[in-house]
């Protein structure tokens, strides 16, 4: 299948020959067992997309459309298909005779004789350009917005670290505030309310210390907050042996002010009516998930619940109350074995 064989006159008794010559897809052949696989036919589509003359293209093998910006890698991929006699379909950068370059998506197919000997290559080139420009638009219009939301989440991540810090900061003087007073109240159950409500406050600056030192805006992390509290109220209680058995939970961060004051209520409750200050106790807290629901269980060795099977609904019951409703939560007290179970349960979801 040389040139001469396809010269336009093979037409008039070939109709393969006229419709290799004839079709506006860019075509060449070649010689697959001539050294370096020489091109020995273009039609007039080749010519005109790459520019050259025919004179200039027969004889020369296919590379000479490459250029500096050309993939190896994909060259390397051509030429691995041309060894093992398979087809191939890929994009490659190529350049016209001017030195535009033009992305040629790039069909080849071995051709072989009676005998499955491979004769020829036989390629299919078309200007696939205006299709690359566009992808590579789309490519840079979604790196930019990527970039752009990246940015935007990162300021708003600032911002909110720096919320979470001046709240922090303000709880503590808060905090310092309320530690004086109490210091200087003589009346015992003042002092006693006082104490309750330092307690609740430091509770709510510790979820902003986490809250600033994480890198999560969405999502609050109990166990961690449930650590760090146990550290400050344990502070002058080492009579009492504190466990932990905490599963790693995430909960909304809008979520995490309300359940940590229903947790210091829960805890401080069982400090006070569970674990007498004159003997050893034990306090174990779990968290864990449970059936579509994040379970925290408070639980102390103490005397447990009252005759009536239930607390007197004073101002901090009342107030885990509320925060339960908050939270869309159930909150139940079991007797132990011994002592109180306070169980909070809310949705996982929620």
């Amino acid at each position: 299948m040389a040139d001469s064989l396809l010269a336009p006159r093979a037409g008039i008794d070939d109709p393969f020959a006229a419709a290799v010559h004839a079709t506006r897809m860019s075509m060449a052949i070649v010689d697959a067992q001539a050294p370096d696989l020489p091109i020995v036919f273009v039609n007039d589509a080749f010519l005109r997309m790459t520019g050259y003359r025919r004179d200039e293209v027969i004889g020369r093998n296919c590379r000479f459309l490459q250029g500096p910006d050309t993939d190896g890698e994909v060259v390397k991929m051509l030429s691995r298909a041309i060894r093992q006699g398979e087809a191939a379909n890929l994009d490659l950068l190529n350049y016209r005779k001017d030195g535009a370059p033009f992305w040629n998506a790039l069909q080849i197919s071995p051709v072989r004789d009676a005998g499955g000997q491979i004769v020829y290559f036989i390629g299919s080139q078309v200007d696939v350009t205006a299709r690359k420009a566009a992808e590579a638009a789309l490519e840079a219009a979604a790196a930019e917005q990527a970039r752009t939301a990246q940015q935007a989440l990162a300021d708003r991540t600032a911002l909110l670290h720096e919320v979470d810090h001046r709240v922090k900061n303000n709880l503590q003087l808060i905090t310092s505030l309320l530690v004086l007073q109490t210091r200087r109240t003589q009346d015992d159950a003042t002092q006693a309310a006082l104490q309750s409500m330092l307690s609740r406050v430091s509770a709510i600056a510790t979820v902003h210390r986490r809250l600033f030192q994480s890198h999560d805006l969405e999502r609050f992390d109990v166990a961690t907050f449930i650590r760090d509290l146990m550290g400050d109220v344990s502070s002058g209680r080492e009579e009492v042996d504190i466990h932990l058995d905490l599963e790693r939970v995430d909960i909304a961060a809008a979520q995490a002010a309300p359940l940590a004051l229903a947790v210091n209520e829960l805890v401080d409750n069982a400090f006070k009516h569970g674990l007498a200050p004159d003997r050893p106790g034990r306090l174990t807290i779990r968290v864990r998930r449970l059936n579509g629901h994040y379970v925290i269980e408070v639980c102390d060795d103490g005397p447990g619940l009252p005759e009536t099977g239930e607390f007197e609904p004073g101002f901090g019951l009342t107030i885990t109350n509320l925060l339960a409703q908050q939270l869309r939560a159930t909150l139940a007290f079991e007797p132990g074995s011994p002592g109180v179970r306070a169980i909070l349960k809310l949705p996982a979801h929620g």
